[in-house]
């Protein structure tokens, strides 16, 4: 990610506290004692069983690495779709399918030209519990495949599999401005599109060791302009259904650095969440820094597999 890079005053990740799908199961005599269980979430009609990891059992504390400056993009991860549309929404609908008459607002986080325009993003707005940056540059691997990149490639991707089952979708961004937008605007897309979910793509920058996925929940949080009362639950229904759904198609474990192995982590500190009026989570697919799980970032195939993950996570939640 990051919209919490150079944020000294920001609260620290805590825990996720709730009820959550999470179970412990018997495992073979040569299986790690202690290990959890995670359990999809799953809407009627979903009949495949989720893939089941185990979860290192000692969660660490969550650290966010300093972004790069560098744009150039390993060989590893060239495989990038071209994009379908030079403005922000495709526009582009099928009208039939289990999705027909739903609208997704994709956010892929950051932008590729944020690198250039450090004064612009830099500048701080209203998140309504206190201002903070514009947007940021986003991390990336240490081989030099930008966060903004990762992104842009995931959402083009989650993009066609949603609108191959009707729903309509509209990016924040297409890569064709100049920087940002700023997570105020970005919230607001969703928002003025009466979206009926939103989902912000991003990838960790932490330190090397931390691993696997996790999906960011709003907080409630009242505030200025900043008021999630409404959709703080509905955003926990879909973050659980994407959690579950992500697991199963990709086989990365929830995090083991943020949300105690639940793979979902509660925060109020994000401007994208707090004026959002709509259900809406960020999903943090990895941990660009680390080699294992950058060598996951960078594969074509493993991209369509998060892109997968999240398009089932979103169907579950939209078909209830």
């Amino acid at each position: 990610m990051s919209y919490d890079e150079n944020q000294p005053s920001a609260p620290k990740r805590r825990p996720l506290r709730g009820n959550i799908a999470i179970a412990l199961a018997a495992l073979a005599p040569t299986a790690l004692a202690g290990w959890l269980l995670w359990q999809a979430m799953s809407g009627p009609g979903d009949s495949e069983p989720p893939k089941v990891l185990p979860l290192p059992s000692e969660p660490v504390t969550a650290g966010k690495g300093g972004s790069t400056a560098s744009g150039a993009s390993s060989p590893a991860a060239s495989a990038t779709p071209a994009p379908t549309s030079a403005s922000p929404s495709s526009g582009k609908s099928e009208g039939a399918g289990p999705l027909a008459g739903k609208v997704v607002v994709v956010d892929p986080g950051h932008n590729r030209g944020n690198f250039q325009h450090t004064s612009e993003i830099n500048e701080l707005v209203d998140i309504g519990t206190n201002h903070k940056e514009c947007d940021t540059t986003g991390t990336s691997t240490n081989a030099g495949y930008t966060e903004a990149e990762f992104t842009f490639d995931v959402s083009q991707r989650l993009r066609t599999l949603l609108e191959k089952q009707g729903a309509t979708v509209q990016f924040t961004h297409n890569n064709d401005r100049p920087f940002g937008p700023c997570v105020d605007e970005r919230a607001q897309i969703g928002n003025k599109a009466k979206a009926d979910a939103v989902v912000s793509v991003h990838a960790d920058g932490s330190d090397v060791g931390h691993r696997g996925f996790h999906v960011i929940l709003p907080a409630l949080v009242k505030g200025g302009a900043a008021d999630t009362a409404a959709i703080v639950g509905p955003s926990r229904d879909l973050g659980e259904r994407i959690a579950g759904k992500f697991l199963a198609a990709t086989g990365s474990a929830p995090s083991n650095y943020v949300g105690s192995g639940t793979g979902l982590d509660v925060r109020k500190d994000l401007g994208g969440l707090n004026l959002s009026t709509v259900p809406k989570v960020f999903i943090e697919c990895g941990n660009m820094r680390d080699p294992k799980d950058a060598a996951l970032l960078t594969s074509s195939g493993w991209r369509q597999k998060a892109a997968q993950g999240l398009a089932d996570g979103i169907t579950s939640y939209l078909k209830g």
